[in-house]
């Protein structure tokens, strides 16, 4: 009898060794394909980088890399494209009623991008599209390195709660992304309780920023939105992080700062993960390979961008990079840049007869 209990042990202690190695197995194998993906890039001399986003906050992204790169001289010339990935004015990816949908579309809009411009890099500048790029079938087939936001806004969070045990973090972000909770579930495997964090969705927040991203209707709806969240948060007097988890929300900073001064509550800090996402490009190994870098920048779109948002946005990019501001004055309209009406399945009311 207690030669069959030890061999029933025996066996239980291996099928849990197998499946530890099995799922874990694939996990190194990604990790090890992607480092060997930079590395190869890292060689190179000339590369185009391609940013994506669903609507313009991934040009806040390509601002800050196209002057830290001219800064680093890590290569001899970079070839910038910015690539949106919006695929209507009458609404985007949170506007989708399925996931399936969603990842079809982006999945289009991917192979268009490689296709197309052959990028070397792929920087996936939007929290909303980074959450289901695991799930196109672009990320199983690919050779070119893609970098999505997540990673680093969840890098960046944990950092913070880490060093403040009794904080808090409020998560503002689209509702795609609080309702995929990825960032929430990345932070509990890195041992975050779940009760420290606040997750906030801002619906239509990304519209108003674009039309304006400090105009009285944005400040209106930010403050809304920061009042439902203190709300869930109930107990205000804990210390706490505001995360900014679209790539958008970092253009009205000083309107999140207002709507909290409000509130009379004082974040320890607003974290925007933007910056944090391009790091890994500038290791000191890497810098100053070069006397110098020349930069070229194209912003294409396939749905017109209004002029009140070339304005608006342009203007705040200048603060950063004139030299981006400029390539979105001049952005290339390509109407036929990807498909994506063969994909939408459910019925929504902004889609008329000529959209689908």
């Amino acid at each position: 009898m207690k030669n069959r209990i030890k061999s029933v042990l025996f066996l239980l202690l291996f099928m849990l060794l197998c499946a530890q190695i099995f799922y874990s197995f694939p996990v190194k194998i990604q990790l090890s394909r992607q480092e060997e993906k930079l590395d190869k890039f890292f060689l190179k001399n000339e590369v185009i980088i391609a940013i994506t986003d669903s609507g313009l906050g991934g040009l806040s992204i390509m601002a800050d890399v196209v002057e830290r790169m001219r800064e680093s001289k890590i290569f001899q010339k970079v070839n910038f494209i910015f690539f949106n990935a919006l695929f209507s004015k009458e609404g985007g990816f949170n506007s989708l009623k399925t996931r399936k949908e969603k990842i079809q579309i982006f999945d289009s809009a991917l192979k268009s991008l490689e296709q197309n411009y052959n990028p070397d890099l792929i920087l996936i500048g939007c929290n909303t599209l980074s959450v289901i790029y695991d799930d196109t079938s672009f990320s199983e087939e690919t050779s070119i390195p893609v970098v999505g936001i997540v990673e680093a806004g969840v890098d960046l969070i944990a950092q913070k709660l880490e060093t403040s045990p009794e904080s808090k973090v409020i998560i503002f972000a689209t509702h795609t992304t609080i309702s995929e909770e990825t960032h929430k579930k990345k932070l509990e495997e890195k041992g975050i309780l779940p009760q420290r964090i606040i997750l906030q969705a801002c619906p239509e927040l990304v519209n108003y920023i674009e039309e304006g991203y400090a105009s009285d209707e944005t400040e209106m709806l930010i403050s809304a939105y920061v009042a439902e969240a203190l709300h869930k948060m109930k107990d205000t007097q804990s210390p706490l992080y505001v995360s900014l988890n679209c790539t958008h929300y970092g253009y009205s900073l000083d309107l999140w700062e207002e709507a909290f001064r409000s509130s009379k509550v004082r974040p320890l800090a607003f974290l925007n993960p933007n910056s944090k996402m391009l790091d890994f490009l500038f290791e000191p190994q890497e810098r100053n390979r070069f006397d110098g870098t020349e930069i070229s920048i194209r912003v294409v779109s396939m749905i017109e961008i209004g002029r009140e948002k070339i304005e608006s946005i342009g203007k705040k990019l200048s603060e950063t990079s004139p030299q981006t501001s400029e390539a979105l004055f001049n952005y290339e309209l390509r109407p036929n840049l990807f498909k994506w009406k063969k994909y939408v399945i459910s019925k929504r009311q902004f889609l008329d007869k000529d959209l689908i």
